[in-house]
């Protein structure tokens, strides 16, 4: 691979690095959450990074206050002994989606369904300029996940189960993000996550919820959960996520390496290494993935950031942990809370030779090479006029575009889509169709997301009532006295992330079923819109259907959903994932049965198949 600096900035920041005590060494290792840094803490102890979590915000939530905070930030860095500057992470995985009045676009398995790798370069492009507007420059993005079992809650954040198509829309997200080179002002530094075969765990190997207990970690606490937390355990929480990936190494590097390579290929300088573990070794404690195939092999130059808390996982002395993980080859670590106690306990570490100054120099020298990359010594602030790009109306017509080109038409019985907009009056039913949080689903301001309108942007039911003046009746309930020639019913999964997400049922509820029974007793012809951030058990329910939309998770510009019902644009979204005809077909595998295939969609009612 090309090396990311020249032979200049190699030289600074050898330089650099030689002047370093061990402590500042260690804290360019330390990325807490912005909620427990103590004032004075990032000069004092020089912090490398502060990320946001999910729902870190500052009040109000607002690009301006974000702006404010994180140059806050920066500042302190900058008045360090020696000035190196902070490198500010977030979770962008669908836009800058932790700010109120953003874009918020599609989840990538919506984007997988439309195999377009210039759409999603442009919209890793916009991302950047909302990011960088608020003064950030790591984004936590992309996932190069390939899905296995879709009961798992981060099946949304993969964009295929094809590895070919995940690396081909990776690599242009990673470009959109870097945008003319690594040092232009606007460049946000994507991180390649979760490293590796996050997507191949087992059901009912994860560790992550001691199930018995049913306590709250501090995590879990501030999480804001739209259901109890047991009754999202007895759904299946907590079941795959984070689990053990049983597979062989030829699989591993067959389905699940090849992205990885794509994105150091493209000059990615930042990975995040996984929670999940291969075989029963913590991934956070594998040398042999992290250094020996990612770092050598695949001569990754940048560096790895742990995720949230995991080194905690891997031995239940914190000590140990931090031994182990720094040896087997994280670089920075992410301690949302006690950042302090890791920074000794790595110092300890050092002192007593567990862990070598040489490990510890490795690790600095690449956090500092993606920082100079980024040309942050140069220009650690981002331009205040990068505001104006923020929720704009051109990053929403992207996203609009984005939605079209995602939708994917699964069944269309004599031609009842596109719908007429000089048609009879159309019904339109399900609370869903006038919710913008249901539509953007989980990593929405909240980490878990929510109902209603929790961001600025167009439901589905308003872009149906753009389309259709007059000629709209809803029913967030179905329940009504006349019938109709046409009802579309919209239903949607409950918004969740990560393991809150895992699922024993991916059958949709009685009380969904009941509005869909509802609406086709009054109605001639019924659609069925389906927001899910993966494929649901439909097998018994598609023959009462005239059609099916899978609309994904389409994000904050549900205007899109309705230009293409209403036939102003085609379908031409195709699936990106297999659909299980029933639950024993999950997880994937040769002999599943399936009701539709990878490549599956219909155009003007003919199956396209790649």
């Amino acid at each position: 691979m090309t090396q990311p600096l020249s032979a200049t900035g190699q030289q600074f920041v050898a330089s650099l690095l030689s002047s370093m005590t061990l402590d500042e060494k260690i804290g360019q290792m330390t990325q807490p959450e912005k909620n427990s840094v103590k004032a004075g803490d990032i000069a004092r102890l020089s912090l490398g990074s502060v990320l946001s979590g999910g729902g870190g915000n500052p009040e109000p939530n607002t690009p301006m206050a974000w702006r404010a905070m994180v140059e806050g930030f920066q500042q302190e860095a900058l008045q360090s002994r020696l000035k190196i500057p902070l490198l500010y992470g977030v979770d962008a995985v669908h836009g800058h989606n932790n700010v109120v009045g953003t874009t918020i676009f599609p989840h990538n398995i919506a984007l997988g369904a439309t195999r377009d790798a210039d759409l999603v370069r442009r919209i890793g492009r916009a991302t950047a300029l909302e990011v960088a507007a608020t003064g950030v420059r790591w984004d936590f993005a992309p996932a190069v996940s390939i899905p296995q079992d879709i009961r798992w809650g981060r099946t949304y954040e993969g964009y295929s189960q094809d590895p070919q198509v995940v690396s081909e829309l990776a690599v242009a997200y990673i470009e959109g993000l870097r945008g003319e080179a690594w040092n232009s002002p606007t460049s946000v530094l994507p991180s390649v996550k979760h490293f590796v075969a996050d997507a191949a765990a087992t059901w009912g190997t994860s560790k992550r919820v001691d199930r018995q207990a049913l306590s709250l970690d501090r995590t879990l606490a501030i999480a804001k959960m739209g259901q109890g937390f047991v009754e999202l355990l007895d759904q299946g929480a907590w079941q795959i996520d984070q689990g053990d990936a049983l597979i062989d190494e030829a699989t591993l590097r067959e389905v699940h390496l090849p992205p990885y390579k794509a994105a150091i290929d493209a000059g990615a300088l930042n990975v995040m290494a996984s929670y999940s573990s291969w075989n029963g070794l913590k991934m956070h404690a594998h040398q042999y993935l992290l250094t020996d195939v990612l770092k050598q092999e695949l001569g990754f130059q940048g560096f790895v950031v742990s995720d949230w808390e995991a080194i905690d996982q891997v031995h239940e002395d914190f000590d140990r942990a931090v031994v182990l993980s720094i040896n087997a080859g994280i670089d920075m670590v992410m301690v949302p809370f006690d950042y302090e106690r890791f920074i000794a306990s790595l110092k300890r570490a050092v002192q007593t030779g567990e862990v070598l100054e040489a490990r510890i120099d490795d690790a600095v020298r690449r956090i500092l090479t993606a920082k100079h990359a980024l040309g942050l010594f140069e220009q650690p602030y981002t331009d205040p006029a990068l505001l104006e790009a923020v929720g704009s109306e051109a990053h929403r017509h992207l996203a609009r575009e984005a939605v079209r080109k995602s939708l994917v038409l699964l069944k269309n019985e004599g031609d009842v889509l596109p719908l007429r907009a000089d048609g009879p009056e159309i019904l339109v039913a399900g609370a869903a169709a006038d919710d913008i949080g249901a539509q953007c689903g989980g990593w929405t301001i909240s980490w878990m997301g929510g109902h209603g309108n929790v961001t600025p942007g167009t439901s589905i039911l308003e872009g149906f009532q753009q389309a259709a003046p007059g000629k709209v009746h809803f029913s967030a309930d179905g329940e009504v006295e006349r019938h109709y020639p046409v009802g579309v019913v919209v239903v949607a999964e409950e918004p969740y992330a990560e393991g809150m997400g895992d699922r024993a049922d991916l059958s949709l509820s009685g009380e969904q079923l009941a509005l869909i029974e509802r609406v086709r007793g009054r109605c001639e012809r019924l659609v069925v819109v389906l927001l899910s951030g993966r494929p649901l058990i439909i097998t018994e329910q598609i023959p009462q259907w005239d059609a099916l939309v899978a609309a994904w998770l389409p994000g904050s510009e549900g205007h899109g959903v309705a230009e293409v019902l209403f036939g102003q644009f085609p379908f031409i979204g195709r699936l990106a994932f297999d659909w299980p005809a029933s639950h024993h077909d999950i997880p994937r595998r040769a002999d599943a049965q399936y009701l539709f295939r990878i490549g599956d969609g219909l155009r003007s009612g003919v199956v396209v198949s790649s």
